[in-house]
């Protein structure tokens, strides 16, 4: 780089801080150039050397005046300190930060510059960056200083620059060797300051090397900076006046030393990146790498019982309950022990159970089993194989006595009761926080509830309860002020919805002391309801009911109320804390809990969905059946299920002798025994206060609480059925044949030819050796083929199976079985059967058995993620190859690997409730785990074998997230471990998780002898010890030691010198171990141990003999091979149900012969028809059906050959036999108790519904305005039609009538019935002569659409159109008519509006005067006229007057009563009934489905319309004969202005 002309360059000694890697972040790519202060000659000379040697002069600092020299002396000063603080900082992280040499040779390259191995730091990310900051050792000041922060930038941040450094990034100007005379001759002149630092320790040959070498390095740095030529004409003067202009560029430096060091501190401090930043919550989830997981891992307490939920489900939680402590075991115990069964009760409980007197024994046993469970936290597989002495009865005098007081199950269920009672624990600690929050002092609270709390119901009652009484303390405790607290302002508060109910704002009156005169406390009354006696008498007022609640009244006549409203206010407020005692509703709750009774009734989508052939139809009509007979099934699961579909509604209740036992309790601890009238008066108020009690308060409590327990109580059989068929299951050693022994693994060949299509299909052919491996996988494409015969063959002959599984999802898996069968045992010759040839006699046959297996979870694994990531190569059916030999091998571990894809597999065959996932898993979970604990787990196998690994979760103390830290470790520490001592000694088991499950974590022994561990830490534990391979605990190896030196009769010094185990070898190999451990009495032994230490080890001892004898021995059941049954289910999914005897089902026709014909199922299964039941009459097959023809068949019998592979069923096509039916058969049983008549009602309703539908015909009639529709679809597809349009309907009433329905208004339709005197029998054509009312005639439809639907038409028109009628709602006539006459006094008001609820019909209101009631009369249109009752008029004036001469006459006639008086006879007033015979003759739209209606009918007898009388008695004429014409609709014009009587002013 250059500088002006004839300006010397100034080279810089950097510091090791001070290398070009620490600027590197603020360097611009073609670097940076030396920084130039500005001249200091006033000499305007153009000569260089003067130009030159005055800029020199100027840069070294001669010429500088005193003040600028002191200002740059304390500038310098600071800027030295700021970089030794920074150099300080950076310095101690120097050795840890090092660059590689890497690194360094890869900088040196790029650079061109020599870096010190041991000063430099590696480049981090921007975020984790803390490369320390570099500090020049220039002496220069005021102009060039700028350059010392700039070399101090180490992160990259802004840079202020001097004003001549804007150039230097473009003045890299090409230098010549020249110049390095120039930089010889300054550089002996420039003192450096880390040469003033460090003289002392270097001399001068030193520092001209070093010298040198920075010469060197800037000069070919200058050289790679390339040249700007455009700038190399710019003198001393010119910089003179830049810097003049703009300055140095450092007037607010002040201002950026905070910014600078801000960045610093903000990167130091942010965080470091976690997997957490990177991953999705539900991967890491997945993983088990959340923060819960982490503290799972790392507690020392057995992983399942750290899970609220099981440990199979995705979605479980860490449980946050406290453990329970030793002073809590014998509430707890009592607690768990009257709720463990219905079984315990019976025999432990009852004085004439069969184990009474074992009671105590019982309690003890269930103490112990809490304490190691929820204090020493032991899990309960520990418990029962180690501990088992301490749950069953152990008595040393009665040592043949033998009771187990604690069954698997039972022990479960304390575990379970157990953690019930844990939270209520926490319960009862947070009622008592709440109870002492409140500051209060309640003896009853203290002295009855407090030690009555034994459920979570109690609590939430005991909180509610306390909310209630003390709900203005629990306000005013937030709302406390002292006398010297200043008075704070008022703020405006927005307005929440209130709250308050009617017991708060009746308790907060003076009705609240009108509820103490009942002369009791509500809390008495239930300490005598609990007592049985009565400890609080009932104190009677002087006073009867009424005077004594006047008392009360409020002195404001305004706000008074009547005695008989206080006292429903007073019973409300006494009932409702009755209602909400705790006590009494546990008292409720027991007595829901003895007698409730379930009811159930279909709704009306149920009575029709629900049919005899639906598993609903079991309890549709279900009728007071108890809920205690209901706990033992899932019958109230699936009510709950259908109820949720809409299908049926549940009733829960109580008999009325169990309700009025209750109510007369109740009526006995709160009645008074004085017979004074006054207090029986009383004893009336407090029998209409129990009443209220009960029916408001008690009974909707013990409906839901009961609703619930039944729930939970169904769900829990549901779950316990699941897992005892999930126990039959798994609980099941491998299969083995009679040549092995049991517990070995079988070789297994498992075939399949899927769906069995020849024509898509091959065999799928998969072998799996001894250990797990798949060895061999092929296809065939059949067994006929010689050289496909020979391939088979040579398979078996390799690999010498010991099983050939047969698998497939069709019946033709049945001939693929049969054909295996004939290769490796050939049978004798036979004819054809079913279409397969018969194979021919080889010279080789094999002892293999051919089974069939259960292929449940083979089925799940062929589609799983799991299949796909172990066999991604094999197809699906080969992978459902793969489970099914699996599953031979180990349906432990094949169940154990399916995770929470458990729950997915059927259990129970037909129940499907909606059960919570979790509840399901935590009961498979534990029987996997009994099982897995029960045959042992070798650790070693599992830390090398991925599929074996699945079982070490459910090992006792362990879980999926310490097994999975477990095979980590092992795998640390060489993969293989020696002996159990290595879980403790390498820190691989916490204690507790040791404890637990050190028993079950087996240590194979080879029988060469077991390599050295290679983390080992000494002979003695790496010495393999023969008791690790057995169930024995470690915590008894001592026993088992003492029982195999007895056995053998053997002394201490016998084997003092050989391991501790020795012994045990010995006594194992022994031939004669049996009868020599025969020979211990271990009774007498367990007896001494208990005399000596109470330790009892009766059932231990009989563990450690059985595991002398033969170490982790089998104990399951034999491997359980499918029935006929169960096969024919997995191929075809036919079942008993289906192909009972007796059901009719279709077939297909395959072949015909003479005497039978061949058929096929749906299902694929073949069937014969014998000639005989082809038909009722001798007939020839092939005249009675053809071939591929699909007819009806009765099940006569099933024939079924597991052995031979025979599937078949026998049929009868007879047409007498087919239709007899097979209802009988296929109808579900109802339960017993059933609610026979309720199900006679709705079936006879039924049956006429479909007799109806049956008669009703559907008519087909040729005019524009029919339509099959029914009245609710006639409204709506009038609803987008114009008032007036018609639709024409078959009438519900029969064959000779038809409805037409019009449109009055907008939502507002009038059905008219017509009937139809010589009706068309067929009912395609219409009748000449319809009849309307009885009154009208026409001769056909357009002649009544006309002449009748129309004119009403246009007479609605009519009056719609006057100014007296009012839009809206006939109440909103009433408001506009009394404020017209409150605006107009001396006038009176009416108008006219629909009548909604009658359609086809008017209302005239009018109000005679501001005193009077507004008045309603109505108005019948008619086709020819309006009928204001019974009189007439043509038209809408004509009306009015027919109005005006009504009221006047009506007034005259009731007394001159004038305007206002009494309402006219067959008129009504508003919110009044009319009387009868003024019901309206026709009917609004409602819209169902009905009888047409006849709104012109006349009222029954004859009787006048709306009761009105006569048109005679009034002095009127008959109504004139209607005179027809064909009239037109007519349109919408503009309204008459008529008069109307009082002028009433025009429609708002």
């Amino acid at each position: 780089m250059s500088s002006p002309p004839g300006v010397p360059l100034t080279t810089h000694q950097l510091e090791p801080e001070d290398d070009p890697m620490h600027g590197a972040a603020h360097e611009d790519e073609e670097g940076e150039g030396d920084e130039i202060g500005p001249a200091a000659s006033d000499d305007s000379s153009e000569e260089p050397e003067e130009d030159e040697e005055e800029a020199r002069r100027i840069r070294e600092g001669f010429i500088v005046d005193e003040e600028e020299e002191e200002e740059a002396s304390e500038e310098e000063e600071e800027r030295r300190r700021r970089r030794k603080r920074r150099k300080r900082r950076h310095r101690e992280r120097e050795e840890e930060e090092a660059l590689e040499e890497d690194d360094l040779e890869l900088l040196e390259e790029n650079t061109g510059a020599s870096f010190s191995r041991n000063r430099l730091t590696r480049i981090r990310r921007a975020r984790d960056a803390e490369s320390p900051p570099a500090a020049s050792a220039s002496r220069r000041k005021a102009v060039v200083e700028s350059s010392d922060d700039d070399l101090d930038n180490d992160f990259g941040l802004p840079q202020v620059k001097d004003i001549q450094s804007i150039w230097d990034d473009e003045r890299a100007v090409g230098r010549d060797d020249e110049d390095e005379a120039d930089l010889d001759d300054m550089d002996n002149f420039i003192e450096y300051e880390d040469e003033d630092e460090s003289g002392a320790a270097m001399d001068e040959e030193e520092r001209e090397e070093r010298r040198k070498e920075r010469r060197r390095l800037e000069k070919e740095r200058r050289r790679a900076m390339g040249s700007r030529p455009e700038l190399a004409g710019i003198d001393a003067n010119a910089w003179d006046e830049i810097y003049e202009v703009f300055g140095d560029g450092h007037e607010f430096d002040w201002a950026l030393e905070a910014d600078e060091e801000t960045p610093l501190d903000e990167e130091m401090l942010k965080p470091e990146m976690k997997y957490q930043d990177v991953f999705e919550p539900s991967e890491i989830r997945a993983r088990m790498l959340t923060e819960d997981d982490d503290l799972i891992r790392a507690h020392d307490t057995p992983e399942r019982m750290q899970l609220a939920t099981s440990s199979l489900s995705s979605s479980a939680t860490l449980s946050l309950q406290s453990p329970l402590t030793e002073r809590d075991l014998d509430d707890a115990s009592i607690w768990v022990i009257t709720r463990l069964s219905s079984r315990k009760e019976r025999d432990f409980f009852s004085p004439d159970g069969q184990f009474h007197r074992f009671l105590p024994d019982l309690v003890q046993a269930v103490t112990s089993a809490l304490q190691y469970l929820f204090i020493q936290e032991f899990e309960v597989p520990y418990i029962w194989t180690h501990k088992r002495d301490y749950i069953s009865y152990f008595n040393p005098e009665e040592l043949r006595t033998r009771v187990e007081l604690l069954t698997l199950d039972d022990l479960w269920r304390v575990y379970t009761l157990g953690q019930k009672y844990r939270s209520l624990v926490e319960r009862r600690k947070t009622l008592d926080a709440l109870y002492a929050r409140l500051g209060v002092s309640d003896d009853y609270f203290e002295t009855h509830l407090r030690r009555r709390v034994e459920s979570v119901e109690f609590v939430a009652d005991a909180t509610e309860w306390l909310g209630m009484k003390y709900r203005d303390d629990k306000k005013r405790q937030f709302e406390m002020h002292f006398h010297d607290d200043e008075e704070q302002p008022e703020t405006k508060k927005w307005k929440v919805p209130s709250r308050t109910s009617a017991y708060e704002l009746a308790k907060k009156s003076t009705v609240a002391k009108l509820a103490q005169g009942f002369g009791i406390e509500p809390h008495e009354v239930v300490i005598n309801v609990l007592k049985g006696a009565l400890e609080h008498y009932v104190q009677d007022p002087e006073l009867n009911p009424s005077a004594y609640a006047e008392q009360f009244a409020d002195p404001d006549p305004a706000k008074a109320r009547p005695p008989e409203e206080l006292l429903r206010r007073a019973r409300m407020i006494f009932a409702t804390e009755l209602g909400k005692d705790p006590a009494l509703r546990e008292e409720v709750r027991k007595v829901f809990k003895e007698h409730a009774e379930i009811s159930v009734q279909p709704t009306e989508r149920g009575i029709n969905k629900v049919s005899e052939h639906d598993p609903y139809f079991n309890f549709k009509y279900l009728h007071n059946k108890r809920a205690m007979d209901m706990k033992q099934s899932t019958q109230f699961l699936s009510i709950l299920t259908a109820e949720s579909e809409h299908l049926v509604t549940v009733s829960i209740h109580i008999p009325p002798e169990a309700k009025s036992a209750f109510e007369r309790k109740l009526h006995d601890a709160f009645t008074s025994e004085n017979f004074s009238e006054t207090a029986q008066s009383w004893n009336e108020e407090r029998l209409r206060i129990i009443q209220e009690t009960i029916e408001h308060h008690l009974i909707p409590v013990g409906v839901k609480w009961t609703r619930e327990w039944l729930r939970e109580e169904s769900e829990e059989y549901y779950c316990r059925q699941c897992a005892e068929v999930l126990r039959d299951r798994v609980d099941v050693a491998p299969y083995h044949s009679p040549e092995m022994s049991p517990g070995d693994t079988p070789k297994v060949l498992a075939m399949s030819w899927g769906q069995g299509n020849p024509q898509k299909d091959v065999i799928t052919v998969v072998y799996m050796d001894d250990a797990g491996r798949l060895r061999e996988h092929t296809k065939l494409d059949n067994l006929y083929d010689a050289e496909i015969k020979d391939e088979f063959i040579d398979l078996l002959r390799r690999r010498k199976p010991d099983v050939i599984v047969i698998g497939g999802f069709s019946i033709a898996t049945a001939s693929l079985s049969k054909r295996v069968k004939e290769l490796i045992q050939p049978p004798a010759p036979d004819p054809p059967a079913n279409g397969w040839d018969s194979a021919p006699p080889s010279q080789e046959s094999f002892d293999i058995p051919v089974i069939y297996v259960y292929d449940e979870v083979a089925r799940l694994y062929q589609n799983s993620k799991r299949a796909e990531e172990e066999f991604s190569a094999l197809s699906s059916i080969a992978k459902y190859c793969v489970g099914l030999a699996r599953y031979t091998q180990s349906p432990l571990n094949e169940y154990a690997a399916l995770g929470a894809d458990i729950a997915a597999v059927s259990y129970l065959e037909g129940v499907h409730h909606p059960i919570p996932t979790d509840r399901v898993l935590t009961a498979l979970e534990r029987v996997l785990v009994d099982i897995t604990n029960k045959v042992g787990v070798d650790i070693n196998r599992a830390v090398t074998d991925s599929y074996y690994q699945h079982l070490l979760p459910f090992v006792c103390g362990l879980g999926p997230r310490k097994a999975q830290v477990l095979v980590k470790k092992i795998a640390q520490i060489g993969g293989t471990l020696v002996n159990r001592e290595q879980f403790v000694k390498s820190n691989l088991l916490t204690t507790k998780i040791f404890l637990n499950a050190a028993g079950f974590l087996r240590i194979v022994q080879s029988t060469d002898g077991v390599k050295a561990s290679k983390n080992r830490h000494g002979e003695e534990a790496d010495a393999p010890d023969p008791l690790d391979n057995t169930r024995i605990h470690p915590e008894d190896y001592e026993l088992a030691r003492k029982m195999a030196t007895d056995a053998l009769e053997l002394d201490e010094e016998d084997v003092h010198d050989e391991h501790p185990s020795h012994v045990v070898s010995l006594i194992m190999q022994d031939p004669e171990n049996d009868k020599k451990l025969d020979e211990l009495n271990l009774d007498d032994f367990a007896v001494n141990m208990y005399e000596t230490n109470h330790d009892r080890k009766r059932h231990t001892l009989n563990v450690i003999r059985a595991e002398l004898l033969k170490p982790f021995g089998e104990m399951r059941k034999t491997f359980p091979i499918p029935n006929v049954w169960d096969v024919l289910a997995m191929l075809t999914g036919e079942n008993q149900n289906t192909l009972r005897v007796g059901n009719i089902i279709s077939v297909v026709v395959l072949r015909i012969n003479e005497s039978f014909v061949v058929v096929r199922l749906d299902s694929g299964i073949e069937g014969v028809i014998n000639a005989q039941y082809l038909a009722d009459q001798a007939t020839p097959t092939k005249q009675a059906v053809k071939k591929g023809q699909s007819i009806q068949g009765v099940i006569i019998d099933a024939k079924m050959n597991l052995a031979n592979d025979s599937f078949s069923v026998e049929l009868s096509s007879r047409p007498s036999d087919v239709s007899a039916g097979d209802m009988q058969f296929r109808r579900v049983k109802h339960d017993e108790y059933w609610d026979h008549v309720q199900h006679d009602r709705d079936t006879e309703m039924q049956a006429r519904k479909k007799r109806a539908e049956v008669d009703r015909t559907r008519r087909v009639i040729k005019h524009p305005n029919f339509h099959n529709f029914n009245a609710g679809q006639a409204e709506q597809y009038l609803d987008k039609q114009q008032r007036g349009d018609v639709v024409i309907r078959p009438s519900s009433k029969g064959a000779n009538h038809l409805a037409v329905t019009w449109k009055v208004d907008d939502k507002l339709y009038q059905h008219i019935d017509v009937v139809e005197l010589n009706a068309d029998p067929s009912g395609q054509t219409v009748g000449t002569k319809l009849i309307v009312d009885n009154q009208h005639q026409f001769s056909d439809l357009d002649e009544l659409i006309v002449n009748h639907v129309q004119a009403m038409a246009r007479k609605v028109e009519e009056l719609m159109a006057h100014e007296k009628f009012k839009h809206g709602s006939e109440d909103e006539l009433h408001l506009f008519l009394k404020n017209f006459v409150a605006a107009n006094p001396a006038k009176s008001a009416y108008g006219f509006t629909l009548n909604r609820k009658r359609p086809g019909h008017f209302s005239l209101c009018f109000l005679a005067n501001k005193n009077s009631t507004v008045q309603t009369w109505p108005v019948r249109v008619t086709p020819e006229a309006y009928y204001l009752f019974e009189t007439p008029a043509a038209g809408v004036p004509e009306l009015c007057d027919a109005f005006k001469v009504r009221h006047l006459h009506e007034s005259q006639n009731l007394g001159g009563g004038g305007l206002g008086g009494k309402t006219p006879y067959g008129a009504r007033t508003p919110a009044r009934t009319p009387a009868p015979g003024h019901a309206t003759p026709g009917r609004m739209s409602v819209r169902h489905v009905g009888r047409t209606p006849n709104p012109y009918g006349g009222a029954p007898g004859g009787a006048t319309p709306f009761g009105a009388p006569p048109p005679s008695a009034l002095g009127m004429p008959p109504p004139p004969t209607p005179a027809y014409a064909g009239y037109q609709t007519p349109g919408y014009g503009s309204r008459p202005a008529g008069a109307g009587w009082g002028d009433a002013p025009a429609p708002w």
